[in-house]
């Protein structure tokens, strides 16, 4: 099912798909889209998320330019217009729907823990919604460009956990050594490696799937989440 939400400054509003489990939530996560919209895979990791337990909101972040758009990145040209949406896409405006969300989300649970994960430019957006918002807890899975933003992370105050593929061809070495240099020792951060595997592992469907890593990382995100969403 879907929601609207209304943005911050309350001069708009967009769309977000929502799970919920069955009974009362035990928390709220915010589900963050890649670059190729609310699809398929992001609707199915909501619908996990409410198996486990928690409502989950997969809000629509491409709403200003392409809202309501689904692509598949098996498609080489739907691949390419997501990557021509990133480029043009809004990063702050983003995070200020992230954190509406996040308000939205507290409400529909009673002000319970809200936490975050995402995917691509979601995994860079979760590191944001972490040093910028009061979010419980956050997941990065692939992030691109968190070197980039490492002069932020004195602002983190609440978990973060990013998966790191070694062999990420949107995220070279040199860029996550220096994810590593930045990271490793902040009380807040923890970071996971994933050799031999390539941006998009953990997908839930198409080519780009690596079964047995995304299962890794989906376990290790289960558990950060019932630690600290609680």
């Amino acid at each position: 099912m879907t929601m609207t939400i209304d943005t911050l400054d309350h001069d708009g509003s967009f769309s977000a798909y929502v799970a919920r489990p069955e009974g009362q939530p035990k928390a709220a996560i915010i589900v963050i889209q890649e670059v190729f919209g609310i699809n398929a895979g992001i609707r199915g990791k909501c619908d996990a998320l409410a198996t486990a337990g928690y409502l989950a909101i997969a809000p629509d972040l491409f709403w200003r330019t392409a809202p309501g758009i689904e692509l598949d990145p098996d498609v080489p040209e739907q691949m390419q217009r997501g990557l021509d949406l990133f480029g043009t896409f809004d990063q702050d405006l983003g995070i200020a729907d992230i954190e509406a969300t996040i308000r939205a989300a507290r409400a529909e649970i009673g002000g319970g823990k809200v936490g975050a994960v995402g995917y691509c430019l979601g995994g860079r957006l979760a590191f944001m919604t972490a040093t910028r918002t009061d979010v419980d807890a956050s997941v990065g899975y692939y992030g691109v460009g968190i070197d980039g933003l490492l002069g932020e992370k004195h602002a983190i105050a609440k978990p973060v956990l990013l998966h790191v593929p070694v062999e990420d061809h949107f995220v070279d070495k040199d860029a996550q050594a220096r994810m590593h240099a930045g990271l490793d020792d902040h009380p807040k951060v923890t970071l996971y490696d994933y050799p031999g595997e390539d941006h998009g592992f953990a997908t839930e469907i198409g080519s780009r799937r690596s079964p047995a890593s995304a299962e890794l990382a989906d376990g290790r995100t289960a558990a950060f989440f019932a630690e600290h969403l609680g």
